[in-house]
């Protein structure tokens, strides 16, 4: 397999990780009804996954890095297959909830080695294209669950659903098994210690190239679900379900063309400010016209602006796989912390302060990813001194 053909198998792994949310996201419901006894508890089921990229998002890319891309992609996919596998005898919740953390380590290890590994592989003039199409893993999975997967589920029973995830998962480690091994070796493994895991965390969000990314990612995250969530009732019921089907629609469709386009000729940084400042502005247009469908979708093209460019700007700012690991860890922690910090947020600033505070809330974050970008450039600026080709795609 040669070319874009082996990148196209790791987005095909990246569909899988995805699919470790969005298999429960999407039969959220079915799962209520197979515990109902549950209670609350049984919503950890769809947080433990963000709940472990928060914590060991940072880890597992230094981990990654150590252990090699090649050999944690393959073992994150065997043990999210058996997970799978485990999950679909529908054990008691305790044990479900244990499976589910583990799958989360297996998530981690997949969303850190695969763009590392799709960076590594991309021609310098494709990477671009590359990592935009890596971008949009999460949307393009969730719509296949959407139509395909909840579906089976409601049809089979939720086993089906989970065995169909299992055999996906083991699928692409046995499609990849060969094909990564005749990659060039990545090198003897670096040791591993606490004291050196401790030291890297410190070294990743005090780094203006590494953790670059994935500051700006923690405002997308924020932002993207939380807006998709709470956004609805305020959408003419008429015009609800098109633009809330079209919106993460929008979002891939503008970041793999004038996402793309615009990548071949700026920085990558430089489209995640564009991003940005395009969803700031629409803010005001949706706070003059609350809920007007054309700035819903306006919105979504600027912020798959921001999706695309953000995980190609990661090896543009980061030259070695070592670094571009850690900056994928640290974008893995701080989207898992968007992920979970937006929807209860803005929920709650809508129940105290009604609909304004949709669009200044997002407007603020926005412009504060736009401004975090902005600092950490003039501060690469800053730091480069001497030679300055070395930033030169550093915004």
């Amino acid at each position: 397999m040669k070319g874009f053909g082996l990148i196209f198998a790791l987005w095909g792994a990246g569909l899988g990780a995805a699919a470790q949310y969005g298999k429960v996201s999407v039969t959220f419901d079915l799962f209520d009804e197979a515990y109902p006894d549950a209670g609350a508890a049984l919503g950890w089921i769809v947080s433990l996954v963000g709940f472990v990229g928060i914590v060991f998002g940072i880890v597992a890319g230094l981990l990654v890095a150590r252990i090699r891309y090649r050999r944690a992609l393959l073992a994150a996919l065997w043990l999210g297959a058996a997970v799978s596998a485990l999950q679909a005898l529908m054990p008691a919740l305790p044990w479900l909830l244990a499976l589910r953390g583990i799958e989360g380590l297996s998530h981690l290890a997949i969303v850190v080695a695969a763009p590392t590994l799709i960076a590594q592989l991309a021609p310098p003039a494709q990477r671009g294209f590359a990592l935009t199409l890596w971008g949009t893993f999460f949307g393009v999975a969730f719509a296949i669950l959407a139509w395909v997967g909840r579906p089976l589920a409601i049809a089979w029973g939720l086993p089906a659903l989970l065995i169909a995830h299992a055999t996906y998962m083991a699928a692409f480690a046995l499609f990849l098994s060969a094909r990564l091994r005749a990659l060039p070796s990545e090198g003897d493994s670096p040791p591993v210690s606490l004291v050196s895991m401790i030291r890297d965390h410190g070294t990743i969000y005090r780094s203006a190239t590494i953790a670059a990314p994935a500051a700006g990612w923690l405002f997308y995250t924020f932002c993207f679900v939380s807006v998709l969530t709470v956004l609805p009732p305020f959408i003419d019921e008429d015009w609800r379900a098109p633009v809330m089907g079209l919106m993460p629609l929008v979002s891939i469709v503008a970041s793999m063309t004038f996402g793309v386009w615009l990548l071949r000729v700026i920085a990558a940084v430089r489209v995640v400010q564009i991003g940005f400042a395009g969803c700031a502005v629409t803010m005001l247009w949706l706070w003059a016209v609350p809920g007007l469908p054309v700035a819903c979708l306006v919105f979504a093209v600027f912020m798959g602006l921001i999706q695309g460019a953000s995980f190609a700007a990661v090896p543009q700012l980061n030259s070695t796989p070592a670094t571009q690991a850690q900056a994928n860890g640290a974008m893995a922690q701080m989207g898992n912390l968007g992920n979970t910090l937006g929807t209860p947020v803005m929920a709650a600033a809508l129940i105290g302060f009604g609909y304004l505070a949709l669009p200044l809330l997002v407007g603020l974050a926005c412009l504060s990813g736009l401004w975090i970008h902005l600092w950490l450039a003039a501060r690469r600026r800053a730091d480069a001194e001497q030679p300055q080709d070395r930033y030169d795609m550093a915004g």
